[in-house]
């Protein structure tokens, strides 16, 4: 098992920036609350889903490669058998963490961003993260 989901409450503290990888523009899915939430915690969101062109207002990117801001947090809203691209493509644009939501685990992918240097959490809710470690 690698070791992951040590630092939470440090990553969250020096995190300002979050692409959300996966996320819905329908009002029922977690990844639409969980960034809702993010959003009123004061982050800037930038949202990443080939098949809708904004969310909360916010232009939607096609994938990481295509942002030019720093990223923090990669957020992923994937089935863990797409987790492995979105991690490399969060290693080649240098963001600092990536972040498997709850469900998504993948060993493989969270093992190459920690060869990177990534910190990597997996299997966990940043909402509920956010929550619990409230500083």
């Amino acid at each position: 098992m690698t070791q992951i989901n040590e630092n939470i409450p440090q990553i969250l503290k020096e995190s300002k920036t979050i692409a959300v990888v996966g996320i819905s523009n329908k009002t029922h899915r977690p990844s639409y609350d969980v960034t809702n939430y993010l959003l009123r915690a004061g982050y800037t969101i930038i949202p990443v889903n080939p098949m809708i062109d904004e969310v909360f207002g916010l232009k939607c990117y096609s994938s990481l490669s295509d942002i030019d801001t720093q990223i923090d947090i990669v957020d992923i809203f994937r089935k863990p058998s797409d987790v492995e691209p979105i991690v490399e493509d969060a290693i080649k644009i240098n963001a600092k963490t990536v972040w498997m939501q709850l469900g998504v685990v993948n060993e493989n992918a969270a093992q190459k961003a920690l060869e990177a240097g990534l910190n990597v959490v997996m299997n966990h809710c940043l909402k509920v993260e956010h929550a619990i470690n409230r500083f």
